[in-house]
């Protein structure tokens, strides 16, 4: 085999080792744990999957009319635009969120989509930009970016190929995550209301729950959650109180370190 064809092969196998790093590290990140926690492994992993310098993610907000970004690798300059917002109208992110669509930009600074001032505020001046959108159920719910390809001087059509993979399951991954969130918001301040009623009324409620339809594996655990609490309200009313007060003070206490446990603020 000629010296090309060694090249080619070579350049065949580590596109192949990618793509299954971006399948293993995307099923991954579909695990339960906090939202924030995941957000980080989802950008960390982006970044050395693409062999990008940096890597951020950034997502709708409720309104619909900006993004914030959650989470970037430890970049000086990058890490800084963690908690930024930014109009859905304005940048490549507004963009990419608009539109639905992935875009590649190999000069930054010759596109007139790119918000240099934001980029100026943050102490870091992208060269080249993959962003691709994350959808879930036909919705745009935010956007990754990974930024200046390491040993290349931009990003090209299999990095997009891949990324969109990636995305797809990072997607389903947030949405997921943010749903287990909901239910664990319920929980916490629902179930001093349920431990209230009368033993006949609960227990008819959790029965009619369990023997539901629909629900998915994630919230089989707020089921079960709900299910210990009730077999612990019924062993008297001391225990009852006990029950309540543990339950206050942990609500409490998540409340005063939001997004610690992936409940955010409650």
């Amino acid at each position: 085999m000629n010296q090309e064809g060694v090249e080619s092969e070579s350049a065949i196998v580590n596109q192949l080792k990618r793509l299954l790093l971006a399948i293993e590290v995307s099923g991954r990140a579909i695990l339960p744990g906090t939202n924030d926690q995941l957000l980080q492994s989802i950008v960390d992993a982006a970044a050395r999957i693409f062999g990008a310098t940096a890597a951020s993610l950034a997502l709708v907000e409720k309104d619909g009319q900006s993004l914030v970004f959650r989470v970037a690798t430890t970049v000086p300059g990058v890490e800084s635009v963690v908690g930024m917002r930014v109009p859905i109208d304005r940048g490549i992110v507004g963009y990419v969120a608009m539109t639905g669509q992935p875009i590649a930009i190999s000069n930054v600074r010759e596109d007139a989509r790119f918000n240099q001032d934001f980029a100026r505020s943050t102490g870091y001046m992208p060269q080249s930009i993959l962003a691709m959108p994350l959808i879930s159920n036909d919705r745009v719910i935010g956007v990754m970016e990974v930024l200046d390809k390491i040993n290349a001087p931009t990003f090209g059509l299999m990095d997009m190929e891949l990324l969109a993979i990636f995305a797809q399951q990072a997607a389903i991954a947030i949405d997921q995550s943010q749903h287990f969130d909901q239910l664990g918001r319920a929980v916490l301040l629902g179930l001093q209301t349920l431990a209230s009623q009368e033993p006949g009324q609960y227990g008819h409620l959790l029965g009619a729950l369990q023997d539901s339809q629909g629900y998915s594996e994630q919230d089989q655990e707020i089921l079960e959650l709900a299910d210990l609490f009730y077999d612990i309200r019924m062993l008297g009313e001391a225990e009852r109180r006990m029950l309540l007060q543990v339950t206050s003070a942990f609500r409490d206490y998540c409340r005063s370190r939001p997004g610690q446990f992936g409940f955010g603020r409650i």
